[in-house]
């Protein structure tokens, strides 16, 4: 979706979309989560997203093209899944959390996967942004045999949140 927003700036436009105090955080519940139905995403918030909320920054997700709501049939759960540009988002989710990191106070358990992604870099980035687009666009990895971002992240979260 394109509107003509408050002005031309790329800038604005991308805040107009992403920059509320909850999007990015469903973005990345959806992202790093493997979050895909709104019970799991709601119940999954560490932060305790109102399901209100949530419901209208799903819909705003959707309209905005970021993410896709499969239609489902009557008494169905809907499941929503990454769009490219959605993807496209890891090295400005990355940035963000490495600047969290250096500014912000943290947890040990939740900061664990923004060091793994600010020591990986852009390579990290360009695996994880594949695996994504393999589970959320159906678009195979490139090599496939490959150890995943994603077991690498998760098993980097399990270690801190075993001690």
């Amino acid at each position: 979706m394109r509107d003509e927003g408050r002005s031309g700036c790329p800038i604005n436009a991308t805040i107009e979309v992403i920059g509320d105090r909850w999007t990015l955080l469903v973005l990345r519940d959806v992202m790093f989560g493997n979050r895909r139905y709104f019970r799991e995403i709601q119940s999954g918030s560490e932060e305790g997203i109102a399901t209100n909320i949530l419901a209208d920054r799903l819909k705003r997700l959707v309209a905005a093209g970021l993410l896709t709501r499969e239609d489902t049939g009557r008494g169905q759960k809907a499941e929503y899944r990454l769009t490219e540009p959605a993807v496209q988002l890891v090295p400005v989710m990355a940035h963000l959390g490495a600047w969290g990191l250096r500014h912000r106070p943290t947890t040990e358990r939740l900061r664990v996967r923004a060091e793994l992604l600010e020591r990986g870099g852009p390579e990290l980035w360009s695996e994880f942004m594949d695996e994504l687009r393999e589970a959320h666009l159906g678009i195979p990895r490139p090599d496939p045999d490959r150890p995943t971002a994603t077991d690498r992240l998760a098993r980097a979260y399990a270690a801190v949140a075993e001690r």
